[in-house]
């Protein structure tokens, strides 16, 4: 991302070139933390970009690219779609290219794939916990050969092998994963042709899917319904599982929250193109947004369904009163703004805690001279 410097133009005048020099600064101030909050969305939308349009970009210091294998499924795919066997060991290899004019270092892991809160496969960020269904991680599955962290060469290129163990035991279905590649140190070491450096924390990963015997039929299962909390909102959370060996794609969930006690219908929600996991769980974030919970018992009716299955559940449930104070204190919904106009709300009272502050400098340096 290339970012325009903020700059001034020179006006005539001691006190005026002072000030507009200090108001600038501020102004680049506010800019930037607006343009981090732009960042971090940007960045999160970035990690479901494919391997092949990652690598064709270089305004980033570096770019990686998979040395597909004989055993690849699909060889127009960018990344390791492979069909393994029991009891199978390989190399895979990756090269990692620096577009800059420095060495710079990168360092590298290999991911389990899950579901992430917003209903996405997530390569990019570890799992906390796995669903006990996995049998077979994609981390204990594949190892990286050699120093986790490796050393590129100005305007140069290094291989990166890793090792696949596939289980003795035979089993139906896909292991899933990514190849995780991050430059370790966030300061600027060299100059990308036609770009700005930035000190920023950049990424990629390569997707890793092992294929062995046939596709098992997707099952789904409703587990726990819990109150809680997704980016400091509150709602309910069905954890709807995935326990089969598969991905299941574009799924269409629509869910009715309905209290026991009076019968009446509290939330409705829906929720397009959810991808699951294989052996994954998803805790679906039914937001109630500036409604508080309300303690008692509920019902509810999820359907999940896509082009192929359908899948509906009915479960009961109950909201605590000790969990319904918590997650209404917590919740960012009780002020009903964003947490991110806070932080623009607070620069630009920086901004003008500023210029007060020069007027008031001016003015007393004014006095002293007279």
């Amino acid at each position: 991302m290339t970012i325009a410097p903020c700059t001034y133009a020179s006006v005539g005048g001691e006190r005026m070139q002072l000030m507009k020099r200090i108001m600038v600064a501020l102004a680049c101030l506010v800019l930037g933390l607006q343009a981090g909050l732009v960042t971090s969305f940007a960045a999160g939308d970035a990690s479901s970009k494919s391997s092949s349009q990652a690598s064709q970009s270089n305004d980033i210091g570096f770019s990686v690219a998979a040395k597909i294998p004989s055993n690849q499924l699909d060889q127009h795919q960018s990344y390791f779609d492979l069909k393994m066997t029991p009891g199978r060991q390989q190399k895979i290899q990756t090269t990692i290219y620096n577009v800059t004019n420095a060495e710079i270092k990168v360092q590298t892991a290999i991911h389990t794939a899950y579901t992430n809160g917003n209903g996405i496969i997530e390569y990019v960020t570890p799992a906390k916990s796995f669903d006990p269904s996995l049998k077979y991680r994609m981390s204990q599955l594949t190892t990286i050969d050699g120093p986790k962290t490796v050393t590129i060469p100005a305007n140069g290129s290094k291989v990166v092998t890793a090792t696949i163990k596939m289980p003795k035991a035979a089993f139906n279905g896909v292991v899933l994963g990514g190849w995780y590649f991050k430059r370790v140190s966030n300061k600027v070491t060299g100059h990308v042709k036609g770009s700005m450096n930035i000190a920023n924390q950049y990424s990629y990963v390569i997707g890793l899917k092992y294929t062995m015997g046939k596709l098992p039929a997707p099952q789904l299962k409703l587990d726990t319904v819990t109150a809680g909390m997704q980016n400091y909102r509150r709602g309910i959370f069905p954890q709807l599982r995935n326990v089969s060996a598969v991905i299941v794609p574009k799924l269409t969930l629509k869910a009715k929250l309905t209290s026991k006690n009076s019968g009446k219908v509290v939330k409705t929600f829906s929720q397009k193109d959810v991808q699951l996991a294989p052996n994954s769980v998803y805790k679906v974030p039914i937001l109630t947004g500036t409604n508080r919970l309300q303690a008692g018992t509920y019902h509810v009716h999820l359907v999940a369904q896509n082009q192929d299955h359908r899948w509906v559940f009915d479960k009961d449930f109950v909201i605590s009163t000790a969990a319904a104070d918590k997650y209404n204190q917590a919740s960012v919904d009780n002020s009903g703004i964003n947490v991110g106009w806070f932080i623009l709300f607070g620069a630009l009272g920086m901004l003008i805690i500023g210029l007060i502050g020069v007027l008031i400098f001016l003015k007393i340096r004014k006095r002293r001279r007279a």
